[in-house]
């Protein structure tokens, strides 16, 4: 036991947003490809539920809720990040290719998703990818070398690839299929009906990490476990 305190502190996992239920958080294996190894950068108010993988560096801004079994793997394409009351439904996968950038605020990242952007249950981002603020990614998507504009949504099964940027507001239908610019250029706006289904998700989901964190037991005993 004691060897396991000492590996737990030593991680900084007293001070995280941290449980012992079954996840795994930690450093990218050094590679040819990635030979820096970093540690994830997760804030405190932040949920990371049972059976999530987090590894690399990452960084996890206030507020954020991680769905089980979310796969976040700066391994390869790198860094990540995700700003403040953003949410991670079950599944989410995130992942990037080397050496694969776009910019933002002047720095560059390998997948960088903004604020309050809802990512639902089985979707796959991929970098490169840039997601700015209040976006909703619906069930099964795929956003993989895009820039999604502010405020748009997409929709169950699309996918938007293939070096697109979308418009901020834009609505990408169920099954479309976003691979050219022109394409791109010639969405709607986001319905209304759309709109409300997004901030509502987001309502619910910003509850979420409060809520989980005293069902799981943020308080820890003398052993560095959760009470």
């Amino acid at each position: 036991m004691k060897e396991l305190v000492a590996l737990w502190n030593y991680q900084g996992y007293q001070n995280g947003p941290y449980n012992l239920y079954s996840y795994y958080v930690g450093y990218n294996p050094p590679t040819s490809v990635n030979p820096f190894p970093r540690f994830p950068s997760i804030d405190r108010s932040a949920f990371l539920s049972p059976f999530t993988f987090v590894v690399g560096d990452v960084t996890i801004h206030k507020n954020t809720y991680v769905g089980p079994f979310v796969s976040i793997r700066a391994d390869e394409g790198t860094p990540f990040y995700i700003g403040n009351n953003s949410n991670l439904q079950d599944g989410v996968i995130l992942h990037g290719l080397k050496n694969k950038y776009f910019e933002k605020n002047s720095r560059k990242y390998s997948i960088y998703i903004g604020n309050r952007v809802s990512i639902a249950h089985g979707a796959l981002v991929h970098g490169p990818c840039l997601v700015d603020d209040d976006v909703f990614i619906g069930f099964k998507a795929i956003v993989y070398n895009a820039i999604v504009g502010g405020g748009s949504f997409i929709s169950s099964g699309a996918v938007v690839t293939n070096g697109v940027e979308l418009k901020p507001n834009r609505f990408v239908p169920p099954g479309a299929n976003i691979d050219t610019q022109e394409k791109a250029n010639k969405l709607a706006a986001v319905p209304n009906t759309e709109e409300e289904f997004a901030k509502a998700v987001q309502q619910v989901n910003q509850e979420f990490p409060a809520a989980y964190s005293l069902y799981f037991g943020k308080t820890k005993c003398s052993c560095g476990l959760a009470c």
